[in-house]
């Protein structure tokens, strides 16, 4: 019973409050230091994970595809990327269908702070959370490049930044959507790079992906501007309680506070969208370039055809490289030797 106990600690969420309902009483969960140990035991299974899918998929591929050290590089982090983000997209789907968060927005900011959270919201968070951790020592053992760690340094920290910082200040229901649409942009985008790699003049599935980021990021900047600008201002309980969670809701009561908080959102979500917009304009000049060029070597060759002609033969027909008369006799002149 003794390792029991100490293996639920690690594979189980813990800190689990029976919570009164109308029906009964119903088993939620909140955070706590323990949290920490069940993270680690993740960490260890997403290294594993990640191995397998290295070792019998990407691998595999790879030998079959003999790409360059740079796109193998490339390839190997998309195809880890599909994968997650394809898990996380169906998993986090099905946590807001069933949870009810998609089909009633109002439950985003209703009876704020979300302390108390179910089962799968928060082992869905442990496990991303997880995730993210485990991919900092994935960069030693996969050997990347030290010009691309810097970009997954940043990345990696700013998913962990906006999944903890929902986790610990009891914004769970709004993270979740955030993730769903940030992960299906991601999901689309690094398909897309799969399918470049095997086949470069197909790049079909980077305009789909070019769509579903502008949609996800107008969808994001409408959250952000109803649950900010109008959910939270009208919760009830607008004190500072950081032991019941409430850590700034009544920070949004003030509208200046509130203001500068939408204007720093739509700062960095226009930031993202300028760096997108200069990426496709890249993209497309790239492109027209290629065209262009591709058109200016085929005129080229068509004007070298026209202007090369045909040598004229002459009469007769050619043997051991001495013109010969129809007749079998030369052509030339016989010179006559003087007597």
């Amino acid at each position: 019973q003794v390792t029991a106990k100490t293996a639920f600690l690690f594979i189980l969420p813990q800190y689990n409050v029976s919570v009164p309902t109308a029906d009964g009483e119903l088993v939620q969960y909140h955070y706590g230091l323990k949290d920490l140990v069940t993270i680690l035991f993740y960490i260890f299974i997403a290294i594993i994970l990640h191995a397998v899918v290295q070792e019998y998929a990407l691998d595999k591929i790879n030998r079959r595809l003999h790409l360059s050290k740079v796109k193998h590089s490339k390839f190997n982090e998309s195809g880890q990327l599909v994968a997650f983000h394809l898990t996380s997209v169906i998993w986090c789907l099905y946590v807001v269908v069933t949870e009810g968060y998609i089909s009633n927005p109002r439950s985003l900011w209703e009876n704020y702070p979300h302390v108390y959270l179910p089962f799968q919201v928060k082992f869905f968070y442990l496990c991303q959370l997880a995730y993210w951790l485990h991919a900092l020592p994935e960069l030693y053992f996969q050997k990347v490049r030290k010009e691309e760690i810097p970009r997954q340094l940043r990345c990696i920290a700013l998913y962990l930044v906006h999944i903890a910082g929902a986790y610990l200040l009891n914004l769970t229901r709004l993270g979740l959507i955030l993730l769903l649409l940030q992960y299906l942009a991601e999901f689309f985008f690094h398909m897309a790079r799969l399918v470049y790699f095997t086949d470069e003049n197909n790049e079909k599935l980077f305009n789909v992906w070019a769509v579903v980021f502008v949609i996800t990021r107008l969808f994001t900047l409408t959250l952000y501007i109803l649950v900010i600008g109008f959910g939270l201002p009208r919760v009830e309980s607008q004190a500072l309680d950081p032991e019941r969670g409430n850590f700034f809701s009544f920070l949004f009561n003030n509208i200046l506070f509130r203001m500068s908080v939408l204007l720093l959102v739509c700062l960095f979500q226009a930031s993202v969208m300028w760096r997108f917009i200069h990426f496709q304009l890249r993209r497309w000049r790239e492109y027209w370039n290629e065209q262009s060029s591709r058109k200016r070597v085929a005129a080229a060759t068509t004007g070298t055809k026209q202007q090369t002609k045909p040598l004229k033969r002459d009469s007769g027909y050619h043997e051991n490289g001495v013109v010969k008369a129809e007749n079998g006799t030369s052509p030339r002149t016989k010179k006559l030797k003087s007597p």
